[in-house]
C-alpha cells in the first residue's frame, strides 16, 4: 500500500531586527540551517569578535544559508546571543536545553525562534512560560526530540525491543505537540533526530502520516564529512521525495559551510531549489595539468555566493577541459605552464599559469 502524508501547514519565523519573514512548511520553499560552531559567552563584551561573527554570518547567507542556530548554555551566552540578534541579517534560533529560563532571556531581544526540547526542560508550568513567552513576542518554536531523551516508559519498551527507537521518537513528539495543541500554540516545527539513516526515516515518516505540523530533518552526529553527507544525503533525498521535510540541517564535524553547500546541493538535486551557480569539477589524475583542489578551495565558497544562474567547470587537463565541461557557461582548465578559458565548449583565451585566477574572474564578471 502506498504511503500517505500530510501536507505541513505553514508557520512564520524571523521578520523582527534586520532579519526578513521566513515560511517554513505550506508553499515555502525547504530552508537551510546551520549551527553555530563556538562559543558566544564573551561576545557581548568583545566588539571585535562580534563584528566578526556578523561577518560571517553575512557569508553563510551569502552560500544560500536561511537560519542558524545558537547553543545558549547559560546566561552570559543569552545576553551574547540578543546582541548577535539585534544586528544578524538572518533569523536566528535559541538552542535551549535543561533551563527555561534561558529561553526567556532570549525573548528580550529580537530571536527568531527558539528550539527546546521539553523531555529535559523540566515540568509543563516551564514548558508552558516558554510557549506563552513566545505567543507574546510572536516567536515560533522549535520541538526538538532525540534519541537520547526519550520518556520513561518509551525508554523502556524500546529497551524490551517492544517499540522500535523510531517509533518511540515519534510517539515522543506527539505527546510533545499535544501539550502545544493544549496551549493553543500553532507556531512550531517538530524534529526528531537519530544518528541512524533508517531510524531516522522512519521516525518522520510516522510522524508525517498522522500530523501537519511542518518538519525540521536532520541526522544528528552524522560524523565527519564523507560520512555526514553520505547519511545526510541518504536520508534527505529519501524524505523529500516523499514530502517530508520543510526545513534541514546537514549535521556534521565539520564547518558550517560545509553543512550550507551541502545542504543546498542535496536541495537541488532532488528538485527543491533551482538556480544558483552549479559546479563542475574533475577528480584529478595523473594527467593533471591544472591544479583542480588547489583553484576549488580558493574558489569554491566565491562562486556558490555569487546570484548567477551559471555553470562553472574546473578541469585538470585539456582531456577533460572543453570537451566534457562543453556544456559550462565557463570553465578552466591547463597545461604545462598555460591555462585555458573555456565558455560554452570553445576556448576564449589562454594565459600563463600564473595568470589564471586573475583571468578567470575577468571572464566571470563579463557574463
Amino acid at each position: 500500500m502506498e504511503k500517505k502524508f500530510y501536507s505541513p501547514r505553514k508557520i512564520f519565523i524571523g521578520g523582527m531586527g534586520n532579519t526578513e519573514r521566513i515560511g517554513i512548511g505550506g508553499d515555502a520553499p525547504v530552508t537551510i540551517q546551520t549551527m553555530w560552531k563556538e562559543s558566544i559567552i564573551d561576545v557581548k563584551n568583545d566588539n571585535e569578535k562580534l563584528h566578526q561573527i556578523l561577518i560571517k554570518i553575512n557569508e553563510l547567507k551569502m552560500l544560500g544559508c536561511d537560519i542558524i542556530r545558537f547553543a545558549v548554555p547559560d546566561m552570559e551566552s543569552a545576553e551574547s546571543f540578543i546582541e548577535i540578534c539585534k544586528l544578524s541579517n538572518i533569523p536566528l534560533v535559541a538552542d535551549i536545553h535543561f533551563d527555561y529560563r534561558l529561553a526567556l532571556k532570549c525573548l528580550e531581544g529580537p530571536v527568531a525562534a527558539i528550539r527546546i526540547n521539553p523531555g529535559n526542560i523540566g515540568a509543563r508550568d516551564r514548558v508552558e512560560a516558554v510557549v506563552n513567552g513566545c505567543r507574546d513576542k510572536g516567536v515560533a518554536i522549535r520541538i526538538g526530540v532525540n534519541s537520547g531523551s526519550l520518556p520513561h516508559d518509551l525508554a523502556d519498551l524500546v529497551g524490551k525491543k517492544e517499540l522500535s527507537r523510531a517509533v518511540a521518537l515519534s510517539m515522543t513528539a506527539a505527546r510533545e505537540a499535544e501539550i502545544f495543541d493544549e496551549l493553543k500554540f500553532d507556531q512550531f516545527v517538530v524534529s526528531m533526530k537519530a544518528s541512524s539513516v533508517l531510524e531516522t526515516i522512519e521516525a518522520n515518516e510516522d510522524f508525517a502520516s498522522k500530523y501537519d505540523i511542518p518538519l525540521h530533518v536532520g541526522v544528528t552526529e552524522a560524523g565527519p564529512l564523507i560520512t555526514g553527507v553520505v547519511k545526510s544525503t541518504l536520508a534527505f533525498s529519501h524524505l523529500l521525495k516523499e514530502g517530508i521535510g520543510s526545513t534541514i540541517r546537514v549535521s556534521l564535524s565539520s564547518s558550517p559551510e560545509n553543512e550550507v553547500i551541502t545542504g543546498l546541493e542535496i536541495l537541488r538535486e532532488c528538485g527543491k531549489r533551482e538556480g544558483g551557480v552549479k559546479l563542475v569539477s574533475c577528480p584529478r589524475c595523473g594527467r593533471m595539468g591544472f591544479d583542480v583542489h588547489g583553484f576549488m578551495s580558493r574558489w569554491q565558497n566565491k562562486l556558490l555566493s555569487m546570484k548567477k544562474n551559471i555553470t562553472v567547470a574546473v578541469m585538470g587537463c585539456v582531456v577533460n577541459g572543453p570537451g566534457e565541461g562543453k556544456h559550462a557557461d565557463i570553465g578552466i582548465a591547463g597545461a604545462g605552464d598555460k591555462a585555458i578559458i573555456f565558455k560554452k565548449g570553445q576556448i576564449v583565451r589562454t594565459i600563463d599559469m600564473k595568470d589564471a585566477d586573475k583571468v578567470f574572474e575577468e571572464e566571470l564578471k563579463s557574463l
